[in-house]
């Protein structure tokens, strides 16, 4: 287990470099954002909406890391993502408190359908210590990984351009604060293919041997 991993691990920084020395894509767009606790201590209705530095389109993918300590059973942490052209339209990840661990992904659509919950899974939807993958491209639309498995696959939610974000984690406003410390962390990496899609592969393989990595330590554990 532990030659695998260090071999994987290995082959994904020796690829990284290379390709990112040698390939230049002027569409690439890095960014890395820490949102700390107290900003999940409200309601849906209340929250902030935060502009991206640019907008990530044509093909994006964000990587969720949730270090939030949870202080209410109820509890939540949510994130919503903003199209740019059609800011009423967004994306929707839940993560519960535990024990249940709820885990949803939900979409708006202004007009039709509206406010749908496109997957759901009540107890056991994710682990802290793994982290969650939102990959879409215009061709092959959205998918989900809870870091165990992909929850969603090639979901048509038509052009989205990422924009904004915003955060929230308690269901009512007088329910007690939904985390006490910590924080969450979106990496995101966008990019157009069509431009250069050698210099976006590296980071697509860097992020699949991130699942592959939590999947082979998870089933260890079982085992």
């Amino acid at each position: 287990m532990k030659l695998i991993i260090t071999l994987l691990l290995v082959f994904s920084i020796g690829l990284v470099p290379a390709f990112a020395q040698s390939q230049q894509n002027p569409s690439l767009v890095l960014e890395t954002i820490e949102i700390p606790a107290h900003y999940f201590n409200t309601v849906g209705r209340d929250t902030i909406i935060v502009d991206f530095e640019k907008p990530h389109i044509i093909s994006w993918q964000v990587t969720i890391r949730n270090d939030l300590l949870y202080a209410n059973p109820n509890g939540n942490a949510v994130v919503r993502f903003y199209d740019k052209n059609t800011p009423e339209k967004f994306l929707e990840i839940g993560m519960g408190s535990p024990p249940e661990n709820k885990f949803w992904i939900a979409v708006l659509i202004p007009d039709d359908p509206g406010y749908v919950v496109v997957h759901s899974k009540l107890e056991r939807g994710w682990k802290q210590e793994l982290t969650q993958i939102l990959a879409y491209t215009e061709r092959a639309g959205l998918t989900v990984n809870n870091g165990e498995r992909i929850v969603l696959s090639n979901l048509d939610i038509g052009t989205f351009q990422m924009g904004s974000y915003s955060v929230f984690g308690k269901e009512g406003s007088t329910d007690p604060p939904a985390v006490s410390s910590g924080n969450l962390q979106l990496e995101i990496m966008s990019g157009d293919p069509a431009k250069n899609i050698i210099h976006l592969y590296p980071f697509f393989l860097a992020g699949g041997i991130g699942i592959i990595v939590a999947v082979l330590l998870v089933t260890k554990k079982r085992t």
